[in-house]
This record gives C-alpha cells, sequence and structure tokens, in this order.
C-alpha cells in the first residue's frame, strides 16, 4: 500500500484539528497560509524564512492597508504554519 503524504495547507488543517482549534481558526490558519504562498509566487514555505515572512506581513500593511489585528491574525498563522508543519 503506498500512503502520500498530505498537501501542506492540509497538513495545517489537521494539526489544528489535532490542538482542538476551532473551525474558524482552523480556515483563518489555512487562508493565510495560502495567501503567504501565493504572493511568494507558490513557493514552498520549507524555501523561505524571516524576509520572505516579512515581505508578506509589511505588504498587508503598506498596500492593503490592513488592520493591525488582521496583521497579527496572519503572523500567528504564519508561526502555527513553521511550527506545526
Amino acid at each position: 500500500m503506498i500512503t502520500t503524504k498530505p498537501k501542506l495547507l492540509e497538513q495545517v488543517a489537521i494539526k489544528v484539528r489535532e490542538k482542538h482549534y476551532a473551525r474558524s481558526t482552523e480556515k483563518t490558519y489555512c487562508y493565510w497560509a495560502k495567501q503567504f504562498i501565493l504572493f511568494h509566487h507558490k513557493k514552498h514555505p520549507r524555501e523561505m524564512g524571516k524576509v520572505e515572512v516579512e515581505a508578506f506581513l509589511s505588504d498587508l500593511v503598506v498596500k492593503k492597508n490592513v488592520a493591525v489585528s488582521t496583521q497579527d491574525q496572519a503572523f500567528n498563522a504564519l508561526l502555527f504554519l513553521y511550527r506545526e508543519t
């Protein structure tokens, strides 16, 4: 039997569920992880680091004019992404 590792966003969802976080948190973390990847032209997070995270979060504030709380939410999602997957 061949088993394949779940895709990255599926891994995030699985980890969120394992920690018994709310369904809304799962959706939010997956959303921000996807936005981060798309922002960097579908580059895998393991190929990126602090510089790319800072660029993404800065873009949210400077170009997209998001609230500080939204930037914090995106940051927490990326922190989860890097720590848990």
